[in-house]
């Protein structure tokens, strides 16, 4: 689920087999790309499905001019949407969830075809959208209505903090999380009033679209949701020049180019950007939980899962009983892809995303890495499938011990303690998210509070951090900046204004009253007030 890597610039390299998919699918692919905010005639890009480089639509090549134009729309209609009672825009958020419910084989379907994932981690983003819709539309009203505030004097100045839209939020969305990173942070910015210019990585779409296609299903007025299909890099100068926020999931390289030029504009942003988690399985952690929990925190998504984890740090007393199970639960899990519950593991994304993956470990290997389990593509069933690997003796030489790799691929090394396990899992530039296993919760808090990560799970890898809605979710260091979630997960797409109306006395000194005479006596009120605060 969350977010990691944008696609590569371009169509998606490899293997093309031109047969088309059948013709409903052909029809209802489509029906979306006619969806996106792209007027008039362009050159396309073709979509093609991962697992085996069928081709399954393709979309409008948008071009700058494309971007103003869709943000001038998307403007217009702003202004009458944020005038929209807030309850009502929360009903709408919460129709929506409901209607990704309803419809999901559907979007099963679809979020399949273009990414290549399993439908089990297709179904964990259906899981996301309903939740983050509920939450919103619960606690969205409240957050975002008028507060009181403590006033310069009590009694005398009353003061209300009061949330303005920011106008019209960027969401730029990668491909691994097609569905649920595409809409549930436009969702919030929505609901605080702001239009949206959507822009999904040019290899999966289609999900995007079929949220716009939803959303208006749902009661969201015309071009408050707009979509562009198009290149990121062709478009970003763009976006960031005519949008009021950017929120951006995607790499650390791209964010921080986003950032500088955002910053050039003084346009806000928040981004969730790379990680390279960490797992710990403390001495006395539950094995059996420990070992199928560590499986699916790693090859969720096929690792393609900015909070996935591809360091496990395993203490010596268990290690010759947590890595045979490990390895023997990796070498078990289901390569392949269908539109059903079948696989538990499907391809990566493209040839590129292969060829990263691939290099890691050819390197690792190459300098004396131990392959456990996998460390093999798999071309007889597909372009850019990958076996689930596992390695060992990884040292600080290889790619894969520092870099992200963003794929099927994790690292297992024996630690002798606590404190040895959270300073190799700090030795790094990242901070996303970290897993402790450990039958103390009390112990599991403190190693918690030890990482330097934005999120952490105590027996859990990812999901249990991610659905905490109600709590803010980013990333330290290299990670990101910002978060998703929460009550700022809202709150950011709005501008903060104070109203103060004083009464009675203005502020300031009375006419009449000399200056040495009112500093006298603003201090004695100055202590007055602190010894009252200070019995509260």
């Amino acid at each position: 689920m969350s977010p990691l890597h944008p696609a590569p610039d371009g169509p998606t390299a490899g293997h093309r087999d031109r047969s088309g998919p059948p013709d409903p699918q052909a029809r209802r692919m489509a029906r979306l790309a006619a969806l996106a905010t792209v007027p008039g005639d362009r050159d396309r890009i073709p979509v093609d499905c991962p697992a085996d480089g069928r081709r399954i639509g393709d979309i409008p090549h948008a071009t700058p001019d494309d971007v103003v134009s869709a943000v001038r729309r998307a403007r217009a209609a702003q202004r009458g949407w944020a005038r929209v009672p807030v309850r009502q825009r929360a009903q709408i958020v919460r129709q929506f969830g409901r209607l990704v419910l309803d419809r999901q084989s559907e979007i099963l379907d679809i979020v399949q075809l273009e990414s290549g994932k399993t439908r089990t981690d297709a179904f964990e983003e259906i899981l996301d959208v309903a939740q983050v819709c509920r939450y919103y539309a619960t606690v969205g009203p409240d957050l975002l209505r008028a507060h009181r505030r403590r006033g310069a004097v009590p009694g005398l100045t009353v003061t209300h903090e009061v949330r303005h839209p920011k106008g019209v939020v960027a969401v730029l969305s990668p491909w691994n999380y097609p569905l649920s990173l595409g809409v549930t942070d436009a969702l919030p910015a929505l609901l605080a009033g702001n239009a949206v210019l959507a822009k999904p990585d040019q290899l999966t779409p289609f999900s995007c679209l079929w949220a716009k296609e939803l959303l208006a299903e749902a009661g969201l007025p015309d071009d408050v949701f707009t979509v562009v299909t198009g290149i990121g890099s062709e478009l970003a100068e763009a976006v960031i020049d005519h949008t009021d926020f950017l929120m951006f999931t995607g790499s650390t390289r791209v964010g921080r180019t986003l950032a500088a030029g955002a910053a050039e504009r003084l346009t806000d942003f928040s981004m969730e950007l790379g990680g390279k988690n960490a797992l710990l399985v403390c001495d006395d952690a539950d094995l059996g939980k420990a070992v199928p929990g560590a499986v699916r925190s790693c090859f969720a998504n096929s690792g393609q899962l900015c909070i996935s984890m591809e360091r496990l740090y395993v203490h010596e007393q268990v290690w010759d009983e947590f890595v045979p199970g490990f390895v023997e639960a990796v070498g078990g899990l289901r390569l392949g892809h269908a539109l059903d519950w079948s696989h538990d593991l499907g391809p990566l994304v493209s040839s590129r995303q292969l060829a990263t993956v691939r290099g890691h470990v050819d390197d690792a290997t190459a300098r004396g890495a131990s392959v456990l389990v996998g460390g093999r593509a798999r071309p007889d069933l597909g372009p850019t499938f990958y076996e689930p690997t596992v390695l060992t003796d990884v040292d600080e030489t290889m790619r894969v011990c520092a870099e992200e790799t963003f794929g099927p691929v994790v690292s297992l090394y024996r630690v002798g303690s606590d404190d040895e396990a959270v300073a190799r899992a700090n030795d790094t530039g990242y901070g996303l998210n970290a897993s402790v296993w450990t039958r103390d919760p009390a112990r599991g808090r403190r190693l918690a509070h030890r990482l330097r990560s934005g999120n952490v799970n105590i027996n859990e890898g990812y999901a249990a951090a991610w659905g905490s809605t109600d709590a803010p979710m980013g990333g330290w260091g290299a990670s990101g900046q910002g978060t998703r979630h929460g009550r700022q997960g809202l709150l950011k797409y709005t501008d903060p204004q104070t109203v103060a109306r004083q009464r009675g006395q203005t502020l300031g000194r009375p006419p009449g009253v000399g200056g040495e005479r009112y500093a006298r006596a603003m201090t004695v009120a100055m202590r007055a007030l602190d010894r009252l605060a200070g019995k509260g």
